[in-house]
């Protein structure tokens, strides 16, 4: 192995600092939303929303700080686009479940 391939699998892995940013970083965003419910300050739908920003911003710090899927360059832009398929695939296929699933039961009720 050369030592530029060897340089650039290094940076592909990411280092130590990285790794403790973004464990920092995943606690922080972790501890707020349990704030959030814990201190009762919040209307339901006002939590909710809160737990889900902080639930997809969680997703973007686990995404670049421990897969390392970096959104810039060529392979990254191929990384991201075949991760968004498959993020919206399941989103589809658990959404429409839940949805068939729901619409039988209140279908059966009757």
């Amino acid at each position: 192995m050369s030592a530029a391939s060897h340089e650039h699998a290094a940076e592909d892995h990411g280092s130590v600092k990285s790794y403790l940013v973004g464990f920092a970083l995943s606690v922080i965003l972790t501890a707020i939303p349990f704030w959030i419910v814990m201190s009762g300050h919040f209307t339901a739908s006002a939590a909710t929303a809160g737990i889900l920003i902080f639930a997809v911003v969680q997703i973007l710090v686990h995404l670049k700080y421990f897969l390392h899927l970096n959104f810039t360059t060529e392979s990254g832009r191929v990384n991201t686009f075949s991760f968004a398929f498959t993020a919206m695939v399941i989103v589809l296929l658990v959404g429409l479940s839940i949805w068939i699933i729901t619409t039988a039961d209140a279908l059966m009720l009757r």
